[in-house]
């Protein structure tokens, strides 16, 4: 497998032998796999430099002449924004938020259930309460 315009490399090698050379501006992004005749390629992690034109080639025995089979494959990569990420995050930040509400919610409930305000009042001191109104006083000798 050859990429030919762009920028002209060769990618994957496999002889008669079943020996194969992948090269390493691919490595660990092809696999392939060969059944008599047949060979499928798969690249992973495209990027925007492995735009090309892909041709098969055969290499003729006890000689340099390569012969290339039809016209080739052109692949064109564009650069892709990566939402998946993003609608991940905003998940597990709404998650965080949702999460937060409730416990805030879970705390005012039980501050309210065991009347907090009790313990925030002011306690005023021991004071001797005495009625000094007029009904009072009139019972009283003056």
């Amino acid at each position: 497998l050859l990429k030919t315009h762009i920028q002209p490399e060769r990618v994957l090698h496999v002889s008669s032998q079943n020996d194969s050379t992948i090269f390493p501006a691919f490595a660990n992004r092809l696999e392939y796999s060969k059944q008599e005749k047949k060979i499928v390629i798969t690249l992973h992690n495209l990027q925007k430099n492995d735009s090309d034109i892909y041709v098969c080639a055969v290499v003729v025995k006890n000689s340099s002449f390569l012969s290339v089979n039809r016209s080739g494959t052109m692949m064109l990569i564009k650069e892709v924004e990566d939402t998946h990420c993003s609608h991940n995050s905003w998940g597990f930040y709404g998650l965080i938020i949702v999460i937060a509400l409730l416990f805030s919610v879970l705390i005012c409930c039980t501050l309210y259930r065991i009347d907090m305000k009790k313990y925030f009042q002011k306690r005023k001191p021991n004071t001797v309460y005495e009625d000094m109104s007029y009904s009072s006083r009139r019972n009283t000798l003056v």
